[in-house]
């Protein structure tokens, strides 16, 4: 295994980094869906599924309704600018032949829907799908989608825009593979020399792991400092999710399976680093054109568009590479105001400002309370730790 160790780092440096990673950590946990609103999500598509599963249209006689996209992932981020999430389902029709038409299916979904004196409230129709709006928390976007026959893994078709064919999919394996490569645990440089030193049980520097795993808070710090990047960008030229998804967990994987690290901020800068080499530039109806294929089934390019619009694949890798340049800087930085700087330039000055304000509330409130010390493992924390000395003054980020 390969050790991604450039320069060895000091006590301070370590302690600095592990902070910083927290703060990550909590500005992903601020970005996610809070537990009333999953809970609220799973029980509405739930209902869905009951009344879909009850009509007596032939084409809706076996439906399944379940959770697809980052919501089943775990990788939601609060939009900018309103509140609610985009929760993404799929009418699975099993036993429909793929003979049948997409607008065909589409409209039996969308009938049974009006049948319903709520949902016929809530409804709105899209290109491909019907959208359920549950104002002030979420909606519900259901998609129609039925089983691939050529498909070994189980894959399903859905509806393309225009709804004239259907395309291969298969979200249900998607996140099996996605949780497969979360539950990757990465080597960090203390459990590599307790190893060396044939002492196993001695780690020096243990790594705090994020309470959803490292890969899936990647992937929705990224999918922010995209949302930022183009907040004010009105072409629509900004990479999609599945895109950021798909790039970080094959890269994650790599990184995680082929090198050792000093710690959580050199996995994550390299992860993002690696992600361009996984796509793949094909020769296309005479060019070089770009695919970021789907590893669960045949015949899904997630960059499609790509091919299709000039303006996207630039428009990716102007992205990416500012992501870089901003996740390297903020390993890096030294001193609370570049932190909080660098964060509220790449995640917004709204979650920045909420998560590093309930740490200053909580490192407040330690003093008042004699709690407050520094370990360490995790540097400042409100709560007594073994050989951990007061904290007379502040010092959040090595100042």
């Amino acid at each position: 295994m390969n050790q991604m160790l450039r320069q060895p780092l000091t006590d301070s440096d370590i302690r600095r980094r592990t902070q910083i990673f927290t703060i990550l950590d909590e500005i992903g946990e601020d970005l996610d869906l809070t537990e009333t609103q999953f809970d609220r999500a799973r029980q509405s598509y739930g209902a869905v599924g009951d009344w879909l599963s009850g009509s007596t249209d032939p084409l809706l006689v076996s439906v399944l309704v379940y959770l697809q996209g980052s919501s089943a992932l775990g990788t939601a981020v609060k939009p900018i600018g309103r509140r609610e999430f985009d929760v993404d389902l799929i009418c699975f029709c099993a036993g429909i032949a793929s003979g049948i038409s997409p607008a065909t299916l589409k409209a039996a979904v969308g009938n049974r829907l009006k049948e319903h004196a709520t949902y016929a409230r809530l409804l709105e129709e899209k290109k491909r799908c019907w959208r359920l709006n549950y104002a002030g928390d979420f909606h519900l976007d259901l998609s129609p989608t039925i089983a691939n026959p050529v498909c070994g893994n189980r894959g399903e078709l859905v509806p393309d825009r225009a709804l004239k064919e259907w395309h291969p999919t298969n979200p249900r394996a998607y996140k099996t593979l996605f949780d497969e490569r979360a539950a990757l645990r990465p080597t960090f440089v203390g459990k590599f020399i307790a190893m060396q030193r044939d002492e196993a049980t001695v780690e020096p520097f243990p790594v705090r792991e994020a309470v959803k795993g490292i890969l899936r808070r990647i992937v929705q710090l990224l999918k922010r400092h995209r949302d930022v990047f183009y907040q004010n960008n009105t072409q629509d030229v900004a990479p999609i999710s599945v895109i950021i998804t798909t790039l970080a967990m094959q890269s994650y994987a790599y990184c995680v399976r082929n090198h050792v690290f000093h710690d959580e901020m050199d996995l994550l800068v390299e992860t993002i680093r690696m992600m361009p080499h996984f796509i793949d530039r094909p020769i296309l109806d005479g060019r070089r054109g770009y695919a970021i294929l789907n590893e669960t089934t045949n015949g899904e390019n997630f960059a499609d568009n790509w091919n299709k619009d000039e303006r996207r694949a630039p428009a990716f890798y102007a992205w990416h590479a500012q992501a870089l340049s901003d996740f390297e800087v903020l390993r890096d930085a030294v001193g609370q105001d570049r932190v909080s700087l660098n964060m509220e330039r790449s995640f917004g000055s709204g979650v920045t400002g909420r998560v590093l304000g309930n740490r200053v509330n909580a490192v407040s409130d330690g003093r008042k309370s004699g709690l407050l010390s520094v370990a360490p493992v995790v540097g400042l924390t409100t709560s007594k730790v073994a050989a951990s000395t007061t904290v007379p003054t502040n010092t959040f980020f090595g100042d």
